[in-house]
């Protein structure tokens, strides 16, 4: 006994020890630098181009990446002449075919120049990360709605710092830094957050994700790994355009 007391005690000393030679504030530069990992490089996009490590989801060309959010088959909204996909009314949502779990997202969107009708049945559409969870797209300009489910909004959840659009019919464009929650055994374990630049604004500042962002109701958190981006069709003739849409997987 007095042997294992003797040499927990030493343990303890030794413990000590290094927990205070921790704390000890470094003399020497080289003592608190940091050669690797070394982050891979990166190339920046030019011109409004995406990176290097970019997975590019929409380029104007074809709509080969996405679906039919109700039955799979393939997307069936405009592709237009100048490089852009339009709502197709009453087609229903698009997904990618490629699922993400946290991402940095780039999109850019334009309502149409010829306004219809005010409040949320103006060029409305959505941007749900991993299917789920909304980042507003609106047409707010002289267009007064409730805050929480204005243009940059975390649908009914969190109000935009600002409203940065542009005028009505020009290109928006969304910076979006996703991290998705986290789940153990079903239940959540850590809420996913949402930071959003609009138009080089940020109006939504790394912010909690309640759960899932519905018209009615409270949010929800079902378990969930991996999913699409998904956007909207209103289902009101929103007429609302993309382009240049890409991704960076950060996870």
């Amino acid at each position: 006994m007095k042997r294992l007391r003797y040499t927990l005690g030493v343990v303890a000393m030794m413990t000590g020890f290094y927990i205070n030679a921790q704390e000890v504030e470094p003399t020497k530069p080289e003592a608190t630098e940091l050669y690797k990992p070394v982050p891979p490089k990166v190339t920046p996009g030019e011109n409004g181009a995406p990176p290097s490590d970019a997975i590019v989801l929409f380029d104007g060309t074809s709509l080969d990446k996405w679906m039919s959010a109700a039955d799979s088959t393939d997307a069936k909204w405009v592709l237009n002449k100048d490089g852009s996909m339009t709502v197709k009314d009453k087609t229903g949502d698009i997904v990618t075919k490629q699922n993400f779990g946290s991402i940095q997202l780039h999109i850019e969107w334009k309502s149409p120049a010829e306004v219809q009708r005010d409040g949320q049945n103006r060029g409305n559409s959505g941007i749900f990360l991993n299917g789920l969870y909304e980042v507003q797209v609106l047409d707010n300009n002289d267009n007064d709605t409730y805050v929480n489910g204005q243009v940059a909004s975390i649908y009914k959840q969190h109000t935009p710092l600002a409203m940065a659009s542009v005028p009505t019919g020009e290109w928006n464009t969304y910076d979006i830094i996703y991290h998705a929650p986290e789940f153990e055994k079903g239940q959540k374990v850590k809420s996913g957050t949402l930071t959003v630049i609009h138009n080089g604004v940020l109006v939504q500042d790394h912010v909690e994700i309640k759960g899932t962002t519905p018209y009615i109701g409270w949010p929800k958190n079902p378990p969930h790994g991996k999913g699409p981006l998904r956007l909207q069709d209103h289902g009101d003739n929103s007429r609302v355009s993309f382009r240049n849409i890409w991704v960076r997987e950060l996870d």
